[in-house]
């Protein structure tokens, strides 16, 4: 197993290894391109420079047609010539509308002097600048790392909400089955159970004794119930929130130590909504164990049920060791737990019938370190 493990792990992290080298060797090719584009288009600015200065000097014998030629050729480069003070002289290739406003030429002066060192040149005695800008390829090339990274962070993100979502869909298979095998396993002994229960009925045994007898064998077959639900789509019918919340709370209420003080508040009226009862009894269970186990069997145990126009909520509060605020979304992972024989499934399962049955949302309210938690379930009301 742990072989198996190891090998996994050592072939993903040589995957994304390769990856790594493999994205850096295009960076790398990328910015040897763009670094050869820049040098080839400084050689040919040089040229159309001293093609400039070719034709300030010309005289009546001075063959003009290769300079005219290597100026026409340049139709994309923008080039602003200047002074050694950077008083402006000419400008090629700008747009009509900068070359007419100061403010916007001086503002494009200073771009074409961010990108590229300007070429010196000496006309009539005197020292001449040709700025120029990179062209649209140079440009291209600028940016095109920024996009293959972009590119890259974008394919990883489906690659790895794909490999999540696979993963958590074997989980969630895995988990439905081995519930509906636990409920087929507790199903033959439960049968022979019942079938013990009605003989002693026929023996008149101490009735009292029956009826609690009675009462844990129904608790079996509701465990069986919810775990044959696990992995189905579950009846939600409209039943009274507030009936079916307390009705759990006190079946746990009478069932626990003394030593945990309870308490339960909610409105006087109804609150109807679209509930499956066997898993919503599961959830408030799973919470109020939960909250009794942080307490270590001894501390003070609220159930609140709030409403407002749109929603209502259920509070379970405690006053046990309470939760980092680092954990508030861990605690509802499968398989995160803080108990020595804990399987860190409780909370998990919990999260999935109010979110994905019951259309609703579970949350740490609110949780200090040594003073309690508060878990809130949050369901709409219907209209």
């Amino acid at each position: 197993m742990n072989f198996s493990s190891d090998r996994r792990n050592l072939v993903r992290w040589i995957i994304i290894l390769a990856s790594f080298n493999f994205l850096v060797l295009i960076l790398w090719n990328t910015y040897t391109f763009f670094q050869t584009f820049k040098n080839e288009e400084r050689l040919k600015m040089e040229l159309w420079a001293e093609a400039s200065k070719t034709l300030n000097n010309a005289d009546e014998n001075t063959d003009v047609e290769l300079p005219l030629q290597i100026l026409s050729n340049n139709t994309t480069i923008p080039i602003i010539q200047t002074t050694e003070n950077d008083s402006i002289l000419g400008m090629t290739n700008v747009e009509e509308e900068v070359a007419k406003d100061k403010r916007k030429a001086l503002l494009f002066f200073n771009k074409l002097k961010s990108e590229n060192r300007p070429i010196v040149m000496n006309i009539a005695g005197k020292k001449h600048l040709y700025y120029y800008g990179n062209s649209s390829l140079i440009t291209k090339l600028k940016y095109y790392p920024i996009a293959l990274v972009l590119i890259g962070l974008f394919f990883s993100g489906m690659i790895f909400n794909f490999y999540r979502a696979s993963k958590m869909a074997t989980q969630n298979r895995l988990w439905a089955g081995m519930a509906k095998e636990t409920a087929h396993q507790i199903g033959t002994p439960l049968s022979s159970l019942i079938g013990w229960l009605e003989i002693l009925k026929l023996e008149n045994v101490n009735e009292s004794m029956v009826e609690e007898i009675e009462k844990d064998i129904n608790r079996l077959q509701t465990i069986t119930d919810r775990f044959s639900k696990i992995g189905s789509e579950p009846i939600l019918e409209n039943r009274d929130l507030i009936q079916e919340t307390e009705q759990s709370f006190e079946y746990l209420k009478s069932r626990t130590s003394k030593q945990v003080e309870f308490s339960f508040t909610a409105p006087e009226h109804p609150i109807t909504i679209k509930l499956n009862p066997i898993l919503h009894s599961w959830t408030i269970e799973n919470l109020v164990k939960n909250a009794i186990d942080a307490m270590k069997g001894k501390g003070k145990l609220a159930v609140m049920i709030e409403e407002n126009e749109r929603f209502v909520k259920i509070k379970v509060s405690d006053t046990g060791s309470g939760i980092p605020k680092a954990q508030f979304q861990s605690v509802f992972e499968p398989g995160f737990t803080t108990k020595k024989r804990g399987w860190g499934l409780g909370l998990s399962l919990t999260k999935r019938i109010v979110e994905e049955y019951h259309n609703g949302r579970i949350k740490v309210a609110h949780s200090e370190i040594g003073k309690g938690t508060t878990m809130q379930i949050t369901f709409k009301k219907m209209t």
